[in-house]
This record gives C-alpha cells, sequence and structure tokens, in this order.
C-alpha cells in the first residue's frame, strides 16, 4: 500500500496549516467505511475525507462528491453530535505509525466546551475510524472490534482507547545511517533470534534482501520507498544486505541516498507526485512524497491531498468498472462456453455423418446383386462398378435380414446421416457465427473506459436476448427510448474514438457493435475505407476521405489503429483487411457489427502504442 508513514506525516503537515481553526460545518457517511467532513476554514469550504477501506484506507482534503444514503448511518448521527460546530485545534501524528487524530473542540450536552478526537488508523484491514473523548474513553468507532475478533485489543464503545502494538522499528528521524548498516549489529540481531553463530552469514545471504532489510528497521518506510532508495541508489533492492556492505561503492551510495530521504523528513520537503502505467493519465499505479528515481511518467501535485485524490478516485473508477464489466463478463462466459459444447456435439454429428456415402453405396451394391447375395450370411463381397477398377469390397450384412432388407437398411441410415449432415452443418455454421459475434462483444466489452459503454454493450446484449428476463424487464423502456433514435443519429451512444492521420485524415473506432455498424453504414460514404482485422474479433475503422484520395502511409496507420482496438492489439504482425465502404453488406437477419466484404486488400501491421497516443485526438 503506497500510503506509508511518511505520506502520512506530508498529509497532517498540509491539513495542519490548512484546517486548523476551521469549524466542522457538516458531517456524511456515504460508505459504510467512509465518512466525509465539511469544514469551513480560512474563508473557504474543505471536504476532508477519511476512509477505513481494507482495500485503500486514507485521509486526504477531496473534490470528489458521492451521493449520500437517504437515511444517515447510525456513527454519522454520532459524528454530527458531537463535532458539527466545533472547532479543529489540532493534527497530531503518532510516531510515523499511520495513526492520525483530529483534536476538535465543541460544547456538551450542557453547553461545556470540550475536545474529542477523531482518529483515523491506516492499518489496511485493520483500519478504523474512532471517536474519543477527552478523558480518553472510545465513544463509537466505524468498526466494532470485539475480545472475540481480537486478542491484541478491543474497540468498543466506553472502552479505554488504546493505541495499537508499537512496531520495533526505528523512528527515522533519530536513525543513524551508519550504525544501521554495522556488520555487529546484523550479526547481534540474528543472535537475539538464537541462530547458530556459523549459519548467520548464509542465512542473512539467502533471506534477507537490501530492500526488505530497510523496510523491517525504519519506521514509515515502505516497500515503495524503499526501492526508490535502492533504485536511486543503483542496487537492485533483491540483494542481499551483505552483497552490498562487500561493495564500498554500493553502500557508500545507498548511505548517501538514506540519509538524503531522512534529511528530506525532517526539513518536510516533500513533493507529491502520481507514476502511471505506462505512461497512462487514467491508470495511476504508485504515489509518495519523496521523489528519488526517475520514471517513464510523473506528475507532481502542489499537495498530497490533490495527488491522493487523483489516485483514489482512478482506484475507484477502475474497480467500479471492474466490477460492473464483470457482471456482464459471466453472462458472455456462459453463452461462450454454452456456444462451445454446441458446436463440439455438432462437430461429433458431423464426424458420425461422414461416412453417409458409403452406406448408400453399400445399399445401391446389394440392390445390384441382390439375386446372388445368399441369405443368412454376415458379409458378401461384391464388386464396386463405380471404380473403373471394379474394386471388390466387402459389403457387412444382417445375418437375420434378406439381402434387399440389408438394403433398405443402408438406404435408411444414409438417409439419416445425409439430413445429420445438412442439420449439423447448418447448426454449426450458426454457432460459429454466434460464436464470433459473443467473442467479438467479450473483447468490445474488456476495452470499454467509461461505465456508459459497458451500459451500450449490455443493452446491446438485451436486445439480442443474451441477459436474463428480469434484466430484459428491468431495462425494457430505456431500451425503446434508445432504440428509436438509434438509427438516426449516434446520440444515444457515446462517441467513436477519433484520430487524425500523419497526413491529416480522420480516422474513427467503434467502441461497440452498434457504433461499428452507425460508422459503417451511416457515417462513411461508399468511398471512404473500411479496415478491420481479418477473422479477428475487433472494432470496425473508417478513414474519412471525403472524396479525396487516401495516401497509402494513412491507410497504414488506420491499419494500424485497427489492429490495436482488436483482440490481437498486444501481438505482432497482424492482418488487417482494407476495402471501400461500397463493399461492405450487412447479411440479412446479421448480429449488431457482424457484415462480409469483398474486394479487400490486407495490411501486415505491428500495432504500436506510442504512434496510437500520438494520433488520438483529445476531444
Amino acid at each position: 500500500m503506497p500510503l506509508d508513514g511518511i505520506v502520512a506525516d506530508c498529509i497532517v503537515t498540509e491539513l495542519q496549516l490548512m484546517l486548523t481553526g476551521g469549524r466542522v460545518d457538516k458531517v456524511f457517511q456515504p460508505e459504510p467505511d467512509e465518512v466525509v467532513i465539511y469544514i469551513r476554514s480560512k474563508g473557504s469550504n474543505n471536504r476532508l475525507l477519511l476512509s477505513a477501506n481494507p482495500n485503500y484506507p486514507r485521509i486526504h482534503l477531496t473534490e470528489v462528491s458521492k451521493d449520500n444514503p437517504s437515511a444517515p448511518p447510525v456513527f454519522c448521527m454520532l459524528l454530527r453530535k458531537h463535532l458539527v460546530g466545533g472547532k479543529i485545534i489540532a493534527f497530531d501524528f503518532h510516531d510515523y505509525e499511520r495513526i492520525i487524530s483530529i483534536s476538535i473542540e465543541s460544547a456538551n450536552e450542557l453547553g461545556d466546551l470540550s475536545i474529542k478526537k477523531l482518529i483515523i488508523e491506516i492499518m489496511g484491514r485493520h483500519s478504523n475510524i474512532i471517536l474519543v473523548h477527552e478523558s480518553g474513553k472510545i465513544i463509537d468507532a466505524i468498526k466494532h472490534v470485539s475480545t472475540d475478533m481480537s486478542r491484541v485489543r478491543e474497540v468498543m464503545p466506553a472502552r479505554e482507547y488504546v493505541l495499537p502494538p508499537v512496531q520495533d522499528k526505528v523512528n527515522p528521524l533519530n536513525i543513524d545511517v551508519d550504525a544501521l548498516f554495522n556488520d555487529r549489529q546484523l550479526i547481534d540481531s540474528q543472535l537475539a533470534n538464537n541462530q547458530p553463530v556459523d549459519a548467520i552469514i548464509s542465512d542473512s545471504k539467502a533471506s534477507t534482501s537490501i530492500e526488505k532489510y530497510l523496510l523491517n528497521n525504519i519506521k514509515g518506510f515502505s516497500p515503495f520507498l524503499c526501492r526508490e532508495i535502492c533504485n536511486s541508489a543503483g542496487i537492485d533492492g533483491k540483494q542481499v544486505v551483505y552483497d552490498v556492505l562487500s561493495d564500498n561503492y554500493a553502500i557508500t551510495t545507498l548511505k548517501d541516498i538514506l540519509n538524503k530521504t531522512i534529511l528530506i523528513i525532517r526539513l518536510r520537503e516533500y513533493t507529491p507526485y502520481l507514476i502511471f502505467e505506462n505512461g497512462r493519465q487514467d491508470k495511476p499505479s504508485d504515489f509518495h512524497c519523496i521523489s528519488l528515481a526517475k520514471h517513464v511518467k510523473t506528475d507532481f501535485f502542489d499537495s498530497a491531498s490533490q495527488a491522493l485524490d487523483y489516485f483514489y478516485s482512478k482506484k475507484a473508477f477502475a474497480e467500479k468498472l471492474r466490477h460492473k464489466q464483470s457482471s456482464v463478463t459471466r453472462v458472455l462466459d456462459t453463452h461462450i462456453d454454452r456456444c462451445n459444447k454446441k458446436l463440439a456435439i455438432q462437430q461429433d454429428a458431423l464426424r458420425e455423418a461422414s461416412d453417409r456415402d458409403k452406406l448408400k453405396l453399400y445399399g445401391e451394391l446389394i440392390t445390384a446383386f441382390v439375386y446372388s447375395i445368399p441369405n443368412k450370411v454376415k458379409s458378401v463381397l461384391l464388386a464396386n462398378y463405380y471404380n473403373e477398377n471394379n474394386e471388390i469390397i466387402e459389403v457387412p450384412l444382417n445375418e437375420n435380414k434378406t439381402p434387399q432388407e440389408n438394403a433398405q437398411q443402408y438406404f435408411k441410415r444414409y438417409s439419416k446421416a445425409k439430413s445429420t449432415f445438412e442439420h449439423a452443418t447448418k447448426q454449426a455454421k450458426e454457432t460459429l457465427e454466434e460464436l464470433e459475434y459473443l467473442e467479438g462483444v467479450y473483447h468490445l466489452l474488456q476495452s470499454c473506459s467509461t461505465l456508459s459503454e459497458v451500459d451500450e454493450i449490455a443493452e446491446e446484449l438485451v436486445e439480442q436476448g443474451y441477459l436474463t428476463a428480469r434484466a430484459i424487464k428491468r431495462k425494457k423502456g430505456n431500451l425503446r427510448k434508445k432504440s428509436s433514435g438509434a438509427s438516426s443519429s449516434l446520440k444515444s451512444f457515446s462517441s467513436p474514438l477519433h484520430y487524425l492521420s500523419s497526413d491529416g485524415f480522420d480516422i474513427y473506432v467503434g467502441k461497440n457493435n452498434k457504433q461499428n455498424d452507425f460508422l459503417t453504414f451511416k457515417t462513411a460514404s461508399s468511398k471512404d475505407i473500411w479496415l478491420h482485422t481479418r477473422n479477428i474479433p475487433g472494432s470496425h475503422t473508417i478513414i474519412r476521405g471525403l472524396n479525396k484520395d487516401i495516401p497509402d502511409s494513412t491507410v497504414e496507420e488506420a491499419a494500424m489503429l485497427a489492429a490495436y482496438h482488436s483482440k490481437a492489439g498486444k501481438s505482432t504482425k497482424v492482418p488487417v483487411d482494407y476495402t471501400t465502404t461500397k463493399f461492405v453488406r450487412k447479411p440479412p437477419g446479421a448480429k449488431p457489427g457482424m457484415v462480409t466484404y469483398d474486394n479487400f486488400k490486407t495490411y501486415i501491421v505491428t500495432p504500436d502504442e506510442a504512434l496510437v497516443d500520438k494520433l488520438r485526438v483529445k476531444e
């Protein structure tokens, strides 16, 4: 978890400066484990978020507004009773242990002023928000912890508030960097654990990395910060302690970086920043307030609250998007699995009917030589007059039937096998088409970047009958409204992806099947160029030519975009077919996004994410 003791110190420093002396105006509890306090301070309104979410526990100012429950929870009502109208006295930070308390002076039932403490403990799944009386007794907590749940300490109303157990680490403000890397100290610490002297060195080499050693010995340090310190020193964080100690240059550099880090903490010269996954602004991967190592994409913020608010809002949105996608994904998985099972049965039927012509031949040969075939024999050798060499073949017979009855039996089996083959062929084709459609929808679903895009795909599946009857009933009204305007405009749907080629031509990429159909058959003119990956689920891509000659360089860039927005987006040498739109047709009764085309050519391209970002039109 990125929010370590150092970041907590940075946040407390900012909150102390911005909110001390402010008044508590409102209190809300939008989530079961989350509290938002509105504070009027220094002429501005501020929203202070405290979250005990096990995945994202935190405290910071926020700009994100959430819907509140119609009936406030009990803990929210309690906070309103004790805190609304109160004055913020101080923010306290306990020994880099990620325990932050807000002292609030407010009037009690008798009108006397008293100081309450609202304490947030940022400890992963054990995180909590606790209201404590000035006497030290717990008034209430957002999560109750009984003795049955924890033998370490109890968090219940009317109990004495006790700090969590202290970690056996050194406060960064009191650390002696030279002593931290003293061989004698390392050995003594392991002797204390009753390890044999001759096993200490080898055990250290085998189990303790320099990154883990820093983490285990310094309070407030997170794995991320320890890794940053090692990277900045040019050391592999997984390298064992004794290997680093044996390298004079490495240990000297590491001590310098660590001393620099400690100085930043002492002076509180923090610089909050975010690191983004693959440089994508919508995918922040880490944050901190001490910048040491260089990263591909880093954005600095004026305050830790701004950085955390951006980071967690993106994380919360991504989680909400994944949750919404997963409900539709389950439906698709069910139908894809069903299609695969149907296809396996149909292919078995085709294999069983593959010898149908042999059954017909046996019947015809028996009929031709019926008077020369004796009764009650298990087989007979007959000349195959269809073969130019009159090849002799053995024809199996049922000895309990006459030759005529055996011939009729073979003709019946042939007729049944022929009918089975015809039906199975047709059904297998339909199943393959359905499977292709479902896999295409699955790919488009995984590519969704907004909740509305997921809704559009869900509505398409409702219209196609893939969602449950309950879902159809729930969305019936909305579907009528949206379907009425779908044929004339794209306003009911999100906008397609828009790119501009190096030659200045507009390129559009559909984000769902309805959008694909609209782009191809409503937006594009007959002379525009249409592109799609060959036999690979993906998006329709259109180059708007506007009656101009489209250069090959633009077509190649569009082919790369089509490949990037397909199931083969991470592959190399992807085949992309292209043709003018007039050669693209939609078969009668075909599902959304399904088309046929001819007079096409093919580009073999490799998707380039950097080029995709460069060509993207920022709207």
